[in-house]
């Protein structure tokens, strides 16, 4: 059991904080929307909130602080800090072409018609160069076929090219990827996509190191994350949540039995985009460190630029992305790299902080670090898509409801 502070030390209100639970069992878990809900609220570094309600198996099995989720898009952060990690190094650099580690990617052309069930037409030459910043941005070019939207995005589905654990190699995932257009210049529209499946393969060629062996020795070792991998290991099984999808009309279906996961084997390819599992308590580790300034990870110089929004002429996501995140509710939105971030609280519609930063997993996981607070929260459900419910957002209005004490 972890240790708590007291939330009045911490500039909170333990009344106001008791709303959560009780919001959570009449809106979610009570009606069958989710199946349990798992939130860790901490300042400066330490937890004065947590609360761990539902099942964690179809079988009725309590969920218990020490489950282990399915992180999917959750891992894009770390994969991100991690390419930033070799930057620091001066092994990259945010300019550098991607193919100069990636050199299958050097003839790329951009999408002119074709595909479905006819071959592409032929691409056209880019009128720009795709930059590494471009993979962290989401402003690559590439795309993720989750979206069902292009004959790209369906191409994409056809070759299993969303980080899919049973592509055969990294060599493999990015010779696949290049013979795929690009929906459109790299650096002229935001996209969201496979840019960080792409990084975990950069971040292992110039490491020599595969990703999970990259992130044992220099983050989940380092930060004491010792149930965080790429696979959930035979000892730490009973520990495995199962997954569910929500479905237009009744309770939500079992999409991944804990017993017959294939999280429970090691994956052909560890997917820097969305292969990690983890517990609330290491993912806690990480926010951390982050909202902490960085140490022992990355420099607060190195977060900082992490956490701009790098978006053309200072723009948000519903007026720059193409599809996915184009919502109204990510008005005030931004993203650096890595991360969205809070550009302007007010168009959000929700409490908040300019400079706060966040990100989720399909399975409606969620955190955010606001770093001029000094808090930061983590969530943790498996209920795919995340799009379904604004529990998110929920969440933030009811934690920064309890704030008593603003240093912002």
């Amino acid at each position: 059991m972890m240790s708590l502070a007291d939330p009045a030390a911490l500039g909170f209100d333990a009344g106001r904080l008791a709303r959560i639970p009780g919001f959570i069992e009449e809106h979610y878990l009570a009606p069958g929307h989710l199946p349990h809900a798992d939130l860790l609220i901490a300042r400066d570094g330490e937890p004065f909130y947590r609360m761990t309600m539902g099942h964690a198996r179809a079988d009725g099995t309590p969920l218990a602080e020490d489950v282990i989720f399915r992180m999917a898009s959750m891992t894009k952060p770390l994969t991100s800090v991690a390419f930033m990690m070799l930057l620091e190094e001066g092994k990259v650099a945010l300019d550098d072409p991607v193919s100069k580690v990636i050199p299958e990617f050097a003839g790329m052309g951009v999408y002119t018609g074709g595909g479905g069930d006819a071959p592409f037409f032929p691409p056209r030459p880019a009128t720009s160069t795709m930059r590494m910043v471009d993979l962290l941005t989401h402003m690559s070019g590439l795309t993720y076929g989750i979206q069902n939207r292009t004959n790209v995005d369906a191409a994409y589905r056809k070759a299993r090219l969303d980080g899919h654990p049973s592509l055969a190699s990294n060599d493999h995932f990015v010779a696949e990827l290049a013979k795929v257009p690009l929906e459109f210049d790299p650096g002229t529209g935001w996209n969201y996509s496979v840019g960080t499946d792409v990084l975990g393969v950069i971040v292992a060629r110039l490491s020599g190191m595969s990703l999970g062996e990259f992130f044992q020795a220099r983050i989940f070792g380092p930060l004491g994350m010792v149930d965080t991998g790429f696979s959930c290991p035979a000892e730490k099984a009973h520990r495995l949540t199962d997954s569910w999808a929500w479905t237009p009309a009744g309770p939500p279906m079992l999409l991944d039995a804990a017993e017959k996961s294939n999280t429970l084997r090691e994956p052909r390819f560890q997917s820097g985009g969305g292969g990690l599992l983890s517990t609330t308590a290491d993912y806690h580790r990480f926010c951390a460190a982050l909202a902490g300034g960085g140490a022992p990870l990355i420099s607060p110089k190195t977060l900082a630029l992490m956490t701009a929004n790098h978006l053309p002429g200072g723009a948000d996501l519903t007026t720059l992305s193409r599809a996915l995140f184009s919502e109204a509710g990510n008005a005030g939105i931004g993203f650096g790299l890595g991360f969205g971030v809070v550009v302007d609280p007010a168009k959000t519609l929700v409490q908040g902080t300019v400079g706060e930063f966040h990100w989720g997993g399909i399975h409606s996981t969620a955190f955010f670090v606001d770093p001029a607070e000094g808090l930061h929260m983590v969530f943790m459900t498996q209920l795919f898509p995340s799009s379904t419910y604004p529990i998110r957002r929920q969440l933030k209005t009811l934690i920064y409801s309890a704030m008593t004490q603003s240093r912002a």
